[in-house]
């Protein structure tokens, strides 16, 4: 791991848990069981004892950053727990290279900490997982993978203030998990984060290995103004940066920065249903010159939530995209751009002004069924381009799945897929880098693909051995492809990525430890 990624790290945990200590020492009441849960104490009623408004932690405003607890009657409680897995992996394809072939290992050992806090107005919640992997495959080695979340909140009467920050670095793309079936780690999601894709500059696809920081901020008020309405606000920022070009191929990808905006108002119409209206604001600057854009989004909302089993919610509204690119074009405009230089023709630089009205959208189920626990989400936005693209109109479909089958057996399956489109055309300096790769030989990130798709089938066993052990198996396919005109001016080539990842795992759970 570089200094940077140490003192980053080392940072927000010293953060976190100062911040902790420093607080209020009251205690919420106690409990006789330390089961770990994500749901959080409830503000006092402001409206009086008839008339309250629902928790803001078991019906959220729809527009809020923050879901309902399925677990509704689970006890808050302060405690800490550590963690670590070992994990050993078959791959096919694991450098996730086009046209990649071949068999390699790749063996992790990582360690986690989960710390919940609790008082009476103020709730800290902070994870973090670390530790080495090291992949078999020739070139690549030792690599370092690090996650670490915080979401502190203050509530009062009406409403509630949460700051959120998620830090990764990783040396691969985090959609589907990329080191198996989602949750084959055993402890947690390495490389994903709590916040919607809205704000998240997430990873939608992997090409190569190249080792990357991803980092999420976010800072949102939820505020009820009657029994029956609140008005929501966030803010956050998020960037992506990637250490070098991918090692095994040379080839560079994009680096981000997004700002987002978002404020909504809510109405509840039923004990079970809310509507609400949001207008959302995104900003995208890239590590390529002269490649930037913003976009301003209006939707309509409708959510449908039973307490303790179900939570639907449905969203759409345009999206309006201004876009002002410096690119450049053939002086023989029957030439491909991308092909000027090998051609012997002339770039000549342009600015290509557009903007484009397009559909936003969103559609989340979440359904706990006797035995089973089924996640369905599908979003459609404007996102960062996944170091691809200089920003990309993506669709993403997703579930998850999980289910115990005995007492000591559990399974669990995951799938996604994302479509993702070229929002602007190659700017002016990736016009020249890849003429200059042309030439000698090397390829060029996505070279000229308008589309490119990547999607995911995972499923894997649980086993516990004893309250502290657990052991995991699971399988997942993984598809990375571009369109046809990845090719250029070519008849065909090859432009999909294949990786197929065997995993086999044990880890360590031990019970949380009370810390009221």
């Amino acid at each position: 791991m570089s200094k940077l990624q140490s003192i980053l790290t080392l940072s927000m945990l010293a953060f976190a848990l100062s911040g902790a200590w420093a607080q209020d020492t009251s205690t919420p009441p106690a409990s006789t069981e330390p089961v770990p849960q994500s749901g959080q104490q409830e503000p006092i009623p402001a409206y009086g004892q008839d008339n309250a408004p629902p928790p803001i932690s078991e019906n959220p405003p729809l527009s809020g950053l923050d879901l309902p607890s399925l677990e509704p009657h689970a006890a808050p409680l302060s405690y800490i727990q550590p963690g670590a897995t070992f994990s050993e992996s078959a791959n096919w394809n694991a450098a996730n290279l086009i046209g990649g072939s071949g068999v390699s290992s790749v063996t992790r050992g990582l360690g986690s900490v989960t710390l919940q806090r609790l008082w009476s107005h103020y709730d800290l919640a902070l994870d973090y997982m670390g530790g080495v992997g090291y992949y078999s495959e020739p070139g690549v080695g030792l690599k370092s993978l690090q996650q670490a979340d915080v979401d502190q909140k203050i509530t009062w009467k009406r409403g509630q203030l949460s700051l959120r920050d998620s830090f990764s670095y990783l040396p691969e793309g985090n959609f589907g998990a990329s080191y198996g079936s989602l949750g084959s780690e055993g402890i947690a999601s390495l490389g994903t984060t709590a916040f919607g894709l809205f704000s998240s500059g997430a990873a939608l696809g992997t090409l190569g290995l190249a080792p990357r920081i991803l980092n999420v901020s976010v800072a949102d008020i939820s505020e009820n103004l009657t029994p029956k309405s609140a008005v929501t606000v966030a803010g956050g920022y998020a960037f992506t940066h990637f250490y070098g070009p991918d090692e095994q191929t040379g080839t560079s990808f994009i680096g981000s920065s997004q700002t987002s905006a978002q404020v909504g108002y809510n109405r509840i119409l039923t004990s079970h249903t809310q509507i609400a209206l949001v207008y959302g604001y995104q900003a995208f600057d890239f590590s390529v010159l002269g490649t930037a854009f913003h976009s301003n989004i209006i939707q309509g909302m409708y959510g449908h939530r039973i307490s303790g089993r179900m939570d639907l919610l449905l969203g759409a509204g345009p999206q309006f995209t201004a876009i002002d690119t410096q690119s450049a074009a053939c002086s023989d405009p029957s030439v491909p751009a991308f092909f000027c230089l090998a051609a012997g023709d002339t770039l000549i630089p342009t600015v290509i002004k557009n903007s484009k009205v397009g559909v936003a959208a969103q559609a989340r189920l979440r359904y706990k069924l006797t035995r089973t626990l089924l996640d369905l989400t599908y979003q459609r936005f404007i996102t960062s381009g996944s170091g691809l693209f200089a920003g990309a109109e993506s669709d993403i479909v997703r579930m998850d799945a999980t289910r115990p089958l005995s007492r000591v057996w559990s399974a669990f399956t995951d799938i996604g897929y994302s479509h993702n489109s070229r929002v602007q055309p190659l700017s002016l300096q990736q016009l020249t880098q890849c003429n200059n790769s042309q030439s000698s030989g090397s390829t060029c990130p996505a070279n000229d693909a308008i589309v490119y798709s990547s999607w995911f089938a995972g499923a894997g066993v649980h086993r516990a051995f004893g309250r502290d052990f657990h052991g995991y198996a699971s399988y997942q396919f993984n598809v990375l492809a571009f369109d046809h005109s990845y090719c250029g001016v070519l008849s065909a080539c090859n432009r999909i990525s294949n990786r197929s990842v065997l995993t086999f795992g044990l880890d360590w759970t031990p019970r949380p430890i009370r810390i009221d």
